[in-house]
């Protein structure tokens, strides 16, 4: 349904670009192609293009961004959307510009590459989405995604660094309060919330799929490898079989998986500049990310200051008397 809708508002403006505007074909096609990948954009998230707020803009260029589109191509796309919203406008269709006051392109510092609320979504529940319905190993299979939900839902929950994660202990979480204690950069300590999402998985993980995976036999290195020591008991907070570390390597190879869900390929810091980003479009003030994130400087945080000022830009339009325009 919002596929025929958006198509008919494109119909409607292209027309409008060839009978009033008199433009060419090629600017036409151009104009369409920039519109419609907006469009396709929006039906993922479920909106039209009559209803496309500001912050749907913001996401999209920011998006386009995060893949590595350059900026003039970036800045030709809103030019495009600017002329869709002003059409939209004047055809009385809409009441408000989702274009206005979004500086352009040229001006923004780019964000590390993050996953959009959905993208997020989908990537956190593919570990328990991806387990097989018989498998001769299927306690196996429940304990290593009752592990890897859990990782993943404390990577985007906290913000942490991939380090932080294979490093954090058993002592280090304080579940029931609800918050971890987080061993960063130059051995500095700080203390990250968890959400209640992060909570429960955590403590599914660590009722029977910890206990699960110190149960098993640890995997040898190679084929002529020694047999492998047993551990069978770890002070740390994620195992693998047998009770062994994981790497680094094994959790980039597992969010990766779990991304491909969604049809992206993130890494362990996406999730973490995801859970930033989405921080701040949520309200949340530099300080508090910078506390979380455990950046020494406020510059370093400051790469989501637009976010912020998108943010307060909003905010004071709604609730400030004379901010509104006539």
């Amino acid at each position: 349904m919002s596929s025929d809708v958006n198509s008919s508002v494109l119909a409607g403006f292209l027309d409008y670009l060839r009978v009033e505007k008199g433009l060419a074909r090629l600017s036409i096609n151009a104009y369409a192609t920039d519109i419609r990948q907006f469009a396709e954009f929006l039906e993922k998230r479920r909106r039209l293009l009559l209803k496309a707020s500001r912050m749907d803009v913001r996401e999209f260029l920011q998006q386009l961004f995060s893949n590595r589109v350059d900026g003039r191509s970036v800045g030709r796309k809103l030019s495009a959307l600017r002329h869709l919203y002003r059409y939209l406008l004047l055809d009385e269709r809409i009441d408000s510009d989702p274009t206005l006051n979004i500086e352009s392109p040229r001006q923004w510092k780019v964000l590390p590459k993050s996953l959009a609320q959905d993208e997020i979504a989908t990537t956190l529940a593919a570990p328990m989405k991806s387990l097989p319905e018989s498998h001769k190993n299927r306690k196996e299979s429940e304990a290593l995604a009752s592990r890897d939900c859990a990782l993943l839902e404390l990577l985007y929950a906290s913000a942490l660094r991939v380090s932080e994660v294979v490093a954090a202990t058993l002592e280090d979480l304080k579940l029931e309060a609800g918050y971890m204690l987080v061993r960063g950069k130059g051995d500095k300590e700080r203390i990250v919330p968890l959400g209640r999402p992060a909570q429960d998985a955590l403590g599914k993980y660590l009722n029977s799929g910890r206990p699960a995976l110190l149960a098993l036999r640890a995997p040898k290195a190679g084929k002529n490898a020694p047999d492998v020591i047993q551990v069978r008991n770890s002070p740390l907070l994620f195992v693998g079989r047998g009770g062994r570390k994981l790497t680094r390597q094994r959790v980039w190879q597992m969010v990766g998986h779990a991304s491909a869900a969604a049809g992206r390929h993130a890494s362990p810091h996406m999730l973490r500049h995801s859970a930033a980003t989405h921080m701040v479009e949520n309200g949340a003030d530099l300080r508090t990310v910078q506390t979380i994130l455990g950046h020494a400087d406020i510059s370093t945080t400051q790469v989501y200051t637009h976010l912020a000022l998108d943010r307060l830009r909003t905010v004071y339009q709604k609730h400030h008397p004379r901010a509104k325009a006539r």
